[in-house]
């Protein structure tokens, strides 16, 4: 099964989390990890008609227990969290709970445990296969190490499913990384797992948090060439973002030979986020959506867990690209002419008062250079794809040089 927009394929059995109590992982007014993101992602998708599908099914999560937490992240980390939730006047910063990025809010342990909870019920669904594909925009929180907060990250919802789909007997999980940041806490969880395969695409760490990343970043002993970092100079617009994941991650996927697929799809790798300086656009992301749903197909049975991440441009952006990533998923692609649907433009007027677009892609033209075309030492994209290829492709029997 591929995901071809325009082609009619079959209905993969898709599981999407949501529930309106998933807003409450909320920082407070000012903060770039606005809970509107989730609810107007929701609300357009539901008005393309995509959670109305009959082989969709909407799955409210529950609050991921300490025992499913501690998984990947250590009790005295989750305690914190629940000390700090408890009294958010007593931060823990050493942990990074209180802290500018993360500030701490009443209710915070549940809050992000919830969102942890739903990768955890998508890696489930995969498990006992009631679902072939999960979709959780709400998760997606790469930031978040095994001791400690970062990022806007609390618990890292990625990570745990990951580690489930391994206690549940899975032999070997790929996680694609494509948010603008690095996914720096999900690498550091599996840096000496060898079952674990980390892919992160991301602006380099020279120009923007968490400032690591580098292809030098291979992997701990035993494990060396399970850490992937592409770390993309910062204006990288879609040609040569493409261009750079056509030349690692597939050839990088078929050699692992994974059995199912964790992907991160922060969105603030677009033009008009603002906290980051690549220069992606929707139609960009919906492509790289639809790459990591090719190689699910291709080496993984179909099977896939792709969630959100980052991406701060709430009304422009953040909805039309994670519905685009729900739509793929369902095997339903939404063209990219398609125009956004009329009530949730007039519902964004009315609660933001802003002219939502009007399409739902960026009315770009999408073309790059297949890297079999030849490496260019002057371009600063193919050097950093061949920093990456060279550090990692000979650890997993590949030429950096021809593969």
């Amino acid at each position: 099964m591929t995901f071809l927009p325009g082609l009619s394929q079959p209905a993969p059995p898709t599981m999407v989390v949501w529930n309106s109590a998933m807003t409450a992982y909320n920082f407070g007014p000012g903060h770039p990890m606005a809970p509107a993101r989730l609810d107007l992602t929701a609300r357009l998708s539901r008005s393309l008609g995509l959670l109305d599908l009959a082989h969709v099914s909407v799955e409210a999560p529950e609050v991921a227990s300490d025992a499913e937490l501690e998984t990947v992240h250590s009790p005295e980390f989750v305690a914190a969290v629940r000390r700090v939730s408890d009294d958010p006047t007593s931060p823990d910063e050493a942990r990074g709970l209180g802290t500018d990025d993360d500030p701490a809010f009443a209710g915070m342990h549940d809050a992000a445990a919830r969102l942890a909870g739903g990768s955890l019920i998508a890696a489930s669904a995969i498990l006992d296969e009631s679902a072939l594909h999960a979709v959780n925009f709400g998760g997606g929180l790469h930031h978040a190490a095994r001791d400690r907060a970062s990022g806007f990250c609390i618990y890292n919802d990625s990570a745990l499913a990951v580690q489930r789909l391994l206690d549940g007997g899975i032999r070997r999980v790929a996680y694609i990384d494509v948010d603008a940041h690095h996914g720096d806490g999900t690498e550091s969880i599996f840096w000496d797992d060898p079952r674990v395969l980390t892919i992160s695409l991301h602006e380099s760490g020279l120009t923007l948090f968490p400032g690591t990343g580098f292809a030098n970043e291979i992997g701990g002993p035993g494990a060396e060439g399970s850490a992937v970092n592409v770390a993309l100079p910062s204006g990288t617009s879609d040609a040569g973002w493409l261009r750079a994941f056509h030349a690692v991650v597939p050839q990088l996927v078929g050699a692992f030979a994974p059995e199912v697929i964790v992907s991160q799809h922060g969105c603030d790798s677009h033009r008009r986020d603002p906290l980051a300086h690549l220069n992606i656009s929707v139609d960009g992301q919906r492509e790289a959506a639809t790459a990591v749903g090719n190689l699910a197909a291709r080496h993984c049975g179909g099977r896939w867990i792709a969630t959100g991440g980052g991406g701060y441009s709430v009304t422009d952006v953040v909805p039309r690209s994670w519905s685009h990533l729900i739509a793929i998923a369902a095997g339903r692609p939404v063209p990219l002419r398609t125009p956004v649907p009329e009530d949730w433009r007039a519902y964004v007027s009315d609660k933001f008062g802003m002219d939502a677009p009007g399409l739902m892609g960026d009315d770009v033209e999408l073309w790059w250079r297949s890297w079999e075309v030849g490496f260019d030492p002057n371009d600063a994209v193919d050097r950093t794809v061949m920093a990456t290829r060279k550090a990692v492709f000979p650890l997993h029997g590949l030429d950096p040089w021809f593969d």
